[in-house]
């Protein structure tokens, strides 16, 4: 599916196609902590899917709980984040979907870093739940 989305003051806009069997939710610390919400919602899109269209990003890197190094992209002027991915340029990318114009139209379906959640988080029914490794 053909999505695209923007950071909040609207400076770095982007596209990317995404498997709408890939959309998920993380309910890591990190991603709670750099969202200020109780999870994530984002898609795993592979980095030749996806195109800045306008803007630039910044980038923090941060140990994740998995113990790798991950790379926060986000815009640098409202500090909206669009993505995570490997330090070393190779992999898929974790699009946040927050900014998606057309993320009504995307379901959750699996969840990962269950043991992280909150308690009184209830993510719709058929949302599978994957067995942690």
């Amino acid at each position: 599916m053909q999505v695209d989305g923007a950071c909040l003051c609207g400076d770095v806009t982007w596209e990317a196609t995404v498997d709408t069997q890939l959309i998920v939710v993380c309910h890591c610390n990190d991603c709670q902590t750099v969202g200020g919400s109780a999870f994530q919602f984002s898609a795993r899109v592979d980095r030749n899917q996806f195109a800045l269209t306008n803007g630039t990003l910044s980038a923090y890197i941060k140990t994740a709980e998995s113990g790798q190094a991950r790379a926060m992209s986000f815009c640098g002027r409202c500090a909206t984040m669009l993505h995570t991915s490997n330090t070393d340029g190779t992999g898929p990318l974790s699009l946040r979907l927050g900014g998606c114009r057309q993320k009504h139209a995307l379901t959750p379906q699996f969840q990962i870093w269950c043991q992280s959640a909150l308690p009184w988080v209830q993510v719709e029914a058929g949302v599978s739940l994957p067995q942690q490794t």
